[in-house]
């Protein structure tokens, strides 16, 4: 009967997320249960997970990695309450203004930008959706080809850092990275930080900009008609006032991402540290630009404590289901279900990726991050997979997840704010090219990890 427990526990978290409820709450609900149940049937001792969550959570609260992610939330919030992306987005479509498919190429560079000062998906999909997407249909631009640019340049937030998703897949890695040392005979175990994991994914996120941009100039040669240039009239004439226009737009959002990962690539700042330089960064930012007042403040804070306390709220919920399923002998099970599969490390790291892509249908990225990984992780780093490579490998494939038709979470954020004249299947069409750029570069940096591994490498 025990080792059908962690199957079942699985099983009815699953189903209870699809109805919608809480998912803090079923995940600490549903391991309360059954560790219950398991006491009753004589299988667990429920005063265990009782007594442990103590410390767990004050692990939790304590955790100085973690105190960064309401840093990072802050500094996000407040530049998109600031309407600094507004100016970016205008700047960059000044740049491009002669070339065909110049404004799909400002909405892909200001959302690598966005994503590099905010790293909240949700939020940059909305800001791009409601400040781009009437301009470039507008203009005379194809639908799916501006909903299909909007989707993916939100999404870069998965992986470009400062990413929320990096900083939580960092601790759960570090922790999952022990583990694994620990249970291969290994008790002075190195860590992997989350300054690693920003590193790491400095190169694959350039690199999924370049293929965007690449795709982007391709179609603008070959369909000109569905991405057409800005019109003349609206173009600023070349000169001190256009350039006077992009430095001002640019060069503040530029200095606070310089900042921010440049402290944490010297190994100046700590990525705590680093969060705290860009929330106050980003209160400066908008005093500049006139747009720091009492409300906006108000707006920030209680944003902040909202997603800060979902995030923390979750932690301790699937650090109660992780408990359980540990203790029920789900690590054991899952164990030897990847190391039994044919074809050893690479079959375990496809069928955990392939999980973990449908997860994303249901579950966002913090659910995953917590739920999935620390089950799975420890078992993968101990097959010698690099903690770095393994952690953009997930952000990738999660990025994938919620770009693909017809559950991903950033279709849903962008129907919400499109114009009704723009059909469902025109989004889920528009955004067909780019999942297959993912899966190109998925494959690029499963076929050379070092495309991942070699800064992180060269500056430690």
């Amino acid at each position: 009967m025990i080792e059908w427990m962690p199957l079942l526990l699985f099983g009815c978290v699953l189903l209870l997320l699809m109805s919608g409820y809480p998912v803090a709450f079923v995940l600490g609900g549903t391991a309360l249960a059954f560790a219950f149940i398991g006491e009753w049937s004589g299988l667990y001792e429920a005063s265990t997970l009782i007594i442990g969550m103590v410390s767990r959570i004050k692990g939790i609260m304590s955790n100085d990695i973690l105190i960064a992610v309401p840093a990072f939330v802050f500094m996000g919030i407040m530049l998109e309450r600031s309407r600094i992306a507004e100016g970016l987005l205008e700047a960059m479509a000044q740049l491009f203004r002669g070339r065909r498919g110049g404004i799909g190429i400002s909405v892909t560079l200001v959302g690598m930008l966005l994503a590099a000062s905010t790293g909240i998906v949700g939020a940059t999909v909305v800001t791009m959706g409601l400040l781009s997407l009437p301009t470039m249909l507008k203009r005379g631009y194809d639908p799916a080809v501006a909903t299909g640019t909007i989707c993916a340049s939100g999404t870069l937030g998965q992986i470009i850092p400062p990413s929320i998703i990096l900083v939580l897949l960092g601790d759960v890695l570090s922790s999952a990275y022990q583990q694994a040392q620990r249970d291969m005979g290994i008790f002075s175990p190195t860590t992997v930080s989350v300054g690693d994991l920003f590193m790491g994914a400095v190169f694959p996120g350039l690199l999924l900009v370049g293929l965007y941009l690449l795709y982007q100039i391709g179609l603008a040669r070959l369909k000109p008609d569905s991405m057409p240039a800005l019109p003349e009239a609206e173009r600023v004439e070349a000169g001190w006032a256009l350039w006077k226009h992009l430095l001002l737009s640019l060069a503040p959002p530029l200095l606070l991402i310089t900042l921010v990962l440049g402290s944490i690539f010297s190994g100046a700042a700590t990525s705590t540290e680093a969060a705290s330089l860009g929330a106050l960064g980003a209160i400066v930012l908008a005093a500049c630009y006139r747009r720091l007042n009492l409300a906006t403040l108000r707006e920030t804070m209680r944003g902040t404590t909202r997603v800060s306390s979902m995030v923390f709220m979750i932690l301790i919920g699937a650090t109660a289901f992780s408990a359980v399923f540990r203790d029920l002998g789900g690590d054991e099970l899952v164990r030897h279900l990847l190391t039994d599969l044919p074809g050893g490390t690479a079959t375990a790291i496809i069928a955990v990726m392939i999980a973990m892509f449908l997860l994303g249908f249901v579950l966002d990225f913090i659910e995953i991050t917590f739920i999935v990984v620390p089950i799975v992780g420890p078992i993968l780093l101990a097959m010698g997979v690099d903690p770095v490579w393994l952690g953009v490998m997930i952000a990738l494939n999660l990025q994938t997840s919620f770009l693909t038709p017809p559950f991903g979470f950033a279709l849903f954020y962008l129907r919400g704010v499109a114009p009704d004249s723009v059909p469902t299947r025109a989004i889920y069409r528009g955004v067909i090219p780019f999942i297959l750029i993912q899966l190109l570069a998925m494959g690029v940096i499963a076929a050379f990890p070092t495309v991942a591994t070699w800064l992180p490498q060269t500056l430690n």
